[in-house]
């Protein structure tokens, strides 16, 4: 097996991720502190200007130190005339509230709810309210207690809820998060209906959506694509920082114009509130594994208009390989200020180190040398013990918004963001094992030290205007963006190993500086582009949303100006709590990939059609989808088992690769007690009739649930289910050439238990593959396998206050 020189980023597929937010128009936030009882009933004097019914129930429930949730579809489209004079907390949002046809009625301690005016008090109580508040994001989960979102804004920069959103999104809350201890991003994707994970190595990990790697990252809306072969840190976020992992399938066009088709996974990071709080958290787990986390919020001045954020967490997690361990460490803060009412500026940062010992590379053989399937130890490490694939992360960002009293808002947001890695890499990865002797296995031994350095502006302005009667909504933006990677490589050659089967890592690491090869890389991509999207409300039940991006980009070796990536979606409500829909957008893709003589393969482009029903229930409490999608595709990258001639993996353009499959997911509470997040999905890939991308399962069911039982108030039970059928790849075979590898459907189960001891204090319990399946994964780069994780607990103590 040739070297597995990390085959070169595609930096044009790495750049063209304009700077994009994912964001859009929604109810600012609505947080507030709660007040003393009698506090309720005195009058008190208010000066807010007429506007947005939203904004002005936003500035009164602050002014008046109460706690106000409705959903922001609600208030949608609604004004108020404001308030002037000395109200009661009840007069006031009375006055607020005149000729919108909604009412506020109070659930005890400073605790309001908006309702339809007249509802009756049975249709409140069917399920526990929720605490909801809002950005120009979509609405925070953190305290909402659901496994549902309220409302969001990957898909098209309007914050619109799942029901009224043209596309299959999946969202994993902070509730789901917490219950399940999903401390990483791989513990989240694996939750995450419609996902497959493959594994690299030890510090590699692919995601796989509609049969199509997930390279396409968004942090709060703002692009960044994942370097696959020199990772840095993407696939290694701790979620501590994180308010939800959004995930949005299909083609992505209208944001990010360029980009693979499979999905998008947009992590939003925690806000700060007005209220105080704080949480310390220590989990102790198997595999001496260990885990602190801290998380304060709050105002900083009297006024509340100044709040903060801060969160640390540190984890030392060893692991059933030999001698492997990771220590994480992440830090973020983050401010928002009010500089007026109605213009927010929020400044903020966060950082994460990945300091892993006896890193993997590669995987484990598939075959021994007679062609037999190479059954090791669950434990195997194929590390030296110098091996260490470290990456890091350093974000900067700051965001300034404004909103006019004709309910239009203006947005600027500036994201600067480096991903590094030093990569010093040994292993016993190379050839086929000879199970009489051990022989036939020789090392790796690389090098590699680089990072991305990454800035992105964003602005973008969005509103409502009146056409033929009707009143619509229009986002209208530009962007700019440039990447900069930098990497030097060292190889220093390869050595023989006496016996493979007794392998401890034991191995002299290199004079790097006098290694026998070394390379330096450095590749600029800039990125440009306008957009706009419009939804147009042409009957009160049907939505149209027509949006289009043209984009600009180049690096060193290509240049393109104005493609036109659009974007058409249709939404037509069947009733109440039913809507049909369907979507289509297109999708260009450079690619950096190289056929056997060198030449770069031509844009990969393809069509995205999709159709479905969406169900909303218990006011948005409960979310359920249906969708079938086609995506059609040409030149699409097919590895083909050879190298080009710079020693990269070879690849050649197919045509007509058709990607059908459906999917189906459920999210949030079935009753008040019972919350569930499901899903089942289906896919085949064909080209020219034979199947292609299998290297995803074309199968896959995944069930996260909890239940809060009557008999034992406190005690929360859980578990889950997730099951992949069937997946293959062509690999390298030592006496047959090229061959298919099948790898046995699997299903894993997981169980979590929880008490709350107190009002501040709980105690969770997660065990993760309780029955200790025993399963792998295939890479088909290297034609190696990697084992699953074995059975592992987590008790993690909480204090919140």
């Amino acid at each position: 097996m040739t070297p597995p020189f990390p085959s070169r980023p595609r930096p044009i597929a790495g750049a063209l991720r304009a700077a994009l937010l994912g964001l859009a128009l929604a109810a600012p936030l609505t947080l507030a502190t709660i007040a003393p009882a009698q506090a309720q009933s005195a009058a008190r004097s208010y000066q807010i200007a007429a506007g947005r019914l939203d904004a002005t129930l936003t500035a009164f429930a602050a002014a008046a130190d109460i706690t106000l949730s409705f959903d922001a579809a609600q208030t949608r489209g609604l004004r108020s005339a404001g308030l002037n004079g000395a109200y009661t907390t009840a007069g006031g949002l009375a006055r607020l509230l005149e000729g919108s046809g909604l009412e506020a009625v109070h659930r005890g301690q400073g605790n309001y709810v908006l309702r339809p005016a007249g509802a009756p008090p049975a249709g409140e109580t069917t399920l526990k309210a929720m605490t909801v508040s809002a950005n120009q994001l979509g609405e925070i989960t953190e305290g909402s207690g659901s496994y549902t979102p309220g409302t969001i804004a990957t898909a098209t920069r309007l914050v619109l809820t799942p029901r009224e959103t043209p596309q299959t999104i999946s969202v994993v809350t902070r509730q789901e998060m917490d219950d399940f201890n999903l401390t990483s991003i791989d513990a989240v994707m694996a939750h995450t209906p419609g996902i497959s994970i493959v594994t690299m190595d030890s510090e590699r990990t692919a995601y796989y959506a509609r049969g199509f790697p997930i390279n396409n990252f968004q942090y709060d809306g703002i692009p960044m694509t994942r370097n696959a072969s020199y990772s840095a840190g993407n696939t290694l976020s701790d979620m501590a920082i994180y308010d939800r992992v959004e995930v949005l399938k299909g083609a992505t066009g209208l944001l990010t114009g360029s980009g693979d088709p499979g999905a998008t996974i947009n992590l939003i990071r925690k806000k700060p509130t007005k209220d105080f709080h704080g949480e310390i958290s220590l989990g102790a787990g198997t595999n001496d594994t260990y885990r602190g986390q801290l998380d304060f919020s709050g105002a900083l001045n009297p006024a509340g208009s100044l709040r903060g954020r801060a969160v640390a967490a540190y984890e030392d997690k060893h692991s059933h390989l030999d001698g492997y361990e990771r220590q994480t460490a992440t830090f973020y803060g983050i401010l928002e200020a009010d500089l007026g009412p109605t213009t927010l500026l929020t400044i903020g940062a966060d950082a994460q180190d990945n300091d892993p010992t006896r890193s993997t590379w590669g995987g484990i053989p598939i075959y021994d040398a007679n062609g037999n399937f190479n059954k090791m130890p669950r434990s195997f490490n194929n590390g030296a013990d110098w091996s260490s694939w470290q990456q890091y992360t350093r974000t900067a960002f700051a965001t300034l918004e404004h909103s006019f009293a004709n309910d239009w808002l203006v947005k600027a947001q500036f994201n600067h963001q480096i991903n590094g890695y030093d990569a010093t890499l040994g292993s016993a990865g190379s050839g086929n094992p000879d199970p009489a002797t051990g022989g036939g296995i020789t090392t790796w031994e690389g090098k590699y030290v680089g990072k991305t350095v990454a800035d992105a502006v964003d602005l973008y302005a969005s509103g409502p205007f009146e056409l033929l009667g009707r009143k619509h909504e229009l986002v209208l933006g530009a962007s700019q963006a440039k990447r900069v990677w930098t990497n030097r490589s060292y190889w220093a050659g390869s050595n023989n190993i006496a016996d493979y089967y007794h392998w401890n890592g034991k191995l002299p690491e290199p004079d790097w500086a006098n290694a026998g090869w070394q390379g330096r890389d450095r590749e600029t991509i800039r990125e440009s582009g306008a957009y706009a999207a419009a939804r147009l409300n042409l009957r009160d039940d049907l939505k149209l949303i027509a949006g289009s991006r043209v984009l600009n980009y180049e690096n060193e070796t290509m240049k393109e100006s104005g493609v036109i990536v659009p974007y058409l979606g249709a939404v037509y409500d069947l009733n109440d709590q039913y809507s049909v829909y369907a979507s289509y957008t297109s999708i260009y893709q450079p690619q950096s990939a190289q056929d056997a003589q060198g030449k770069t393969l031509d844009p990969l482009e393809g069509l995205n059609y999709e159709a479905g029903i969406k169900g909303s229930f218990f006011n948005g409490r409960l979310n359920a989808s249906l969708a079938y999608f086609i995506l059609e595709q040409d030149n699409y990258a097919e590895a083909t088992g050879g190298l080009t001639p710079s020693g990269g993996t070879a690849y050649r353009a197919i045509s007509g690769v058709r990607t059908k499959g459906f999917e189906a997911e459920i999210s949030g509470q079935l009753t008040p007690q019972w919350q569930v997040h499901a899903g089942f999905n289906h896919k085949i890939s064909r080209q020219q009739g034979n199947k292609v991308a299998t290297m995803s399962p074309e199968n896959q069911f995944t069930l996260s649930t909890s239940v809060k039982p009557a008999f034992l108030p406190g005690l929360t039970l859980g578990g889950g289910a997730r099951w992949q059928d069937k997946a293959w790849a062509d690999v390298g075979h030592p006496t047959l050439g090229t061959v298919k590898h099948t790898m046995a459907s699997y299903w894993l189960l997981d169980a979590m238990a929880s008490y709350q001891i107190d009002k501040h204090l709980s105690l969770n319990l997660n065990v993760s593959n309780l029955l200790d399946k025993k399963y792998y994964t295939l890479f088909d780069w290297y034609s190696t396998y990697t084992w699953g994780e074995p059975r592992s607990a987590m008790l993690t103590l909480k204090y919140k206050f």
